[in-house]
């Protein structure tokens, strides 16, 4: 591969670089993420013929982006093009179960994530479909999936990623615990059949009957180390583990396989650009190019194992440099505000018609294109991560716990489990804070969720205490009020240096009586009425104004706030925000050396701050992050 000038490359970098847009000197230039997904609405704005994985790969990223951003214009593409797909009956067209190709299963993620998000079954049943297909795969005598019928005996690095984060999500939604022992293994299996013992890489596939003519006879080894199969095996490990149970015995495991794996990652990073060879095994012979699609998928992995704490924060150094050089090396401007990715190698494979042998020569004659959905798809999720790296981490080493005892709600899922819901973090449809929460973990804070009533010692283990809407008797059976230890407890927590967030509702539907009583303790009492009710879309109703120089709503300046609980204060609190009419809707208290903050709602729970119902003028996702960060500076001041 020909090596770019340096002035080249240095022109390149000033282009992308976010203080300097070169093709307007007063237009500040969007962030890459948002450049990049822009080129994907413009370049797969069609169906594509068939039901392909690498579709799946494009629709992840661009969903972690919406994740992030709050901007659904991500969202509803993604769902647009799986609906080209996806009948009201949930049938998959042009995918067959009995072809057992695990690369069709990948798009499983995709729709599981629509389900969760919309409710809509015939994504479930969809999805369904795919785990059905898993339950019925042909395996090799040890258990390993076989890549594709076609292909018996092989498995190969590719299908990790094909079927592993799928499986372990539809695993966990159903609540499937015997299925863990099962994803677990394939890691397993896969990297004790694939890994080279001297340099720790992994051989692209593997044949149990060592018979087909690109297996060696001896170890039924493929003859190369190829990146991108490395790649998609590194994400496969990061996104399987999202799902995996904490308390299972083979979680270690595959975060020491992970932990390997980045070893001979960075083994083999190229020391002057940053990015990896096609070829990793032959980094020296003729014709081995940089590969985009597999420099991506190291980044995401390597930088997502930091992030969740799999691996060393050392890392993050390969990360980074390979970051930094992708945009040196692979991206190029396309327009204002969009980019290109070049570099991508558009397949290879083992085996088939025609033959593919597996040799040095065959990897090289593959075609190497820009724009290919496998190398944009891994290169959003790569930009995602670094753009979450980026952000201050005011929340490193502290927790965020979020109520669910006073707020107990349960109902039966699709599979008839009984679980938890209303205001969670790990609830994905409009009641959930799902959304919340990622913006408290993109700032280095910690989740979780306290099921038992407040006391001293759980306290400790939070920086940060957050209860919503305590139940009513209309909506559990026996609630757990909140009663005068508890105050206490709470009290104690705050004084010595806790953040508390109360948010109640409109009166109804929220239990008012026992919530004032804590909340008296810090200067609010709880109207127990219902203003900003709102008619239809007349999202009007519903707004409110930020003033210019607000002491917590720095970048949010016109919020959407309905059917809310005005509030009455005395010392020490004080107003953050009024209504038209003059009432309090929110209101800050300091006592001792904690603080607190109040409002009359729930208010940003997904439905009215993921962006898909609002109109865009609304700041409520920015606000969630105001939150965020009033939050991380009250710690700060301890």
């Amino acid at each position: 591969m020909k090596m770019r000038p340096l002035i080249f490359s240095l022109i390149a970098f000033v282009m992308l670089a976010p203080q300097a847009n070169a093709q307007n000197a007063n237009t500040k230039a969007k962030p890459l993420s948002d450049q990049m997904a822009a080129t994907v609405m413009e370049v797969w704005k069609e169906r594509s013929k068939k039901w392909s994985y690498d579709d799946g790969v494009v629709q992840d990223g661009m969903n972690e982006i919406w994740r992030r951003t709050g901007n659904a214009v991500y969202f509803k593409y993604v769902q647009d093009k799986m609906d080209q797909f996806i009948s009201a009956e949930g049938v998959i067209d042009t995918y067959s179960q009995d072809h057992f190709n695990i690369d069709n299963v990948k798009n499983g993620t995709v729709l599981l994530d629509l389900y969760k998000v919309t409710g809509q079954q015939k994504y479930f049943k969809a999805a369904t479909t795919l785990w059905e297909q898993l339950q019925k795969h042909p395996r090799t005598k040890e258990g390993g999936f076989w890549h594709k019928k076609i292909y018996p005996n092989q498995m190969w690095l590719d299908g990790l990623y094909m079927g592993q984060p799928f499986y372990a999500e539809y695993a966990a939604l159903i609540n499937n615990k015997a299925a863990f022992d099962d994803i677990a293994n394939q890691f397993i299996f896969m990297e004790k059949n694939a890994r080279d013992a001297k340099t720790g890489l992994l051989y692209h596939g593997w044949d149990e009957s060592k018979v087909e003519r690109w297996a060696d006879p001896k170890t039924g080894l493929s003859p190369h180390i190829w990146a991108r199969a490395m790649g998609w095996y590194a994400m496969a490990l990061v996104d399987a583990l999202d799902n995996f149970p904490k308390d299972h015995p083979q979680r270690k495991e595959l975060i020491n396989i992970l932990n390997r794996l980045a070893v001979a990652i960075k083994s083999v990073q190229n020391n002057k650009t940053g990015v990896w060879y096609d070829i990793l095994d032959r980094p020296n012979d003729k014709g081995n190019y940089f590969e985009s699609s597999a420099s991506a998928m190291f980044v995401y992995a390597i930088a997502k194992g930091v992030r969740m704490q799999y691996l060393p924060q050392s890392y993050f150094a390969v990360a980074d440099k390979g970051y930094k050089g992708m945009q040196q090396e692979f991206v190029e401007q396309r327009a204002e505000n969009m980019v290109n990715l070049k570099g991508t190698v558009t397949v290879s494979g083992l085996g088939g018609k025609p033959y593919r042998d597996g040799s040095y020569a065959y990897y090289l004659s593959e075609k190497v294109i820009t724009n290919d959905p496998k190398g944009v798809g891994a290169f959003l999720k790569a930009i995602n991560e670094m753009e979450i790296a980026a952000m201050p981490k005011p929340g490193l080493g502290k927790t965020v716990m979020l109520d669910s005892y006073f707020n107990h709600e349960t109902k039966k899922d699709q599979s008839g489990n009984v679980v938890s819901w209303h205001y969670k973090w790990e609830e994905m449809s409009n009641g959930g804070f799902s959304m919340w929460g990622e913006q408290f973990n993109n700032a280095g804070f910690k989740t979780s969720a306290l099921y038992n009533a407040p006391t001293a010692t759980n306290l400790k283990k939070a920086s940060v205490y957050i209860i919503v809407d305590p139940d009513t008797e209309k909506e559990t059976a026996k609630p757990n009020f909140i009663a005068a230890n508890d105050i206490k407890n709470i009290t104690d927590w705050v004084k010595a240096g806790g953040i508390l967030i109360l948010m109640g509702n409109d009166t109804g539907n929220v239990e008012f009586d026992h919530f004032n009583q804590l909340a008296k303790n810090f200067g609010v009492q709880f109207n127990k009425d219902s203003k900003g009710r709102v008619v239809g879309n007349k999202f009007e109703m519903g707004k409110a104004i930020v003033p210019a120089g607000n002491e917590l709503f720095k970048t949010s300046q016109q919020l959407y706030i309905k059917e809310y609980s005005t509030l009455k204060l005395v010392a020490p609190a004080k107003p953050v925000l009024k209504d038209k009419d003059g009432n309090n809707m929110m209101a800050v208290a300091k006592l001792g050396k904690g603080a607190v903050f109040v409002i009359g709602d729930p208010w940003l729970y997904n439905e009215y701050v993921d962006g898909r119902k609002l109109p865009a003028e609304y700041d409520n996702f920015k606000a969630g992050q105001d939150l965020v960060n009033w939050v991380g500076k009250q710690l700060m001041k301890k």
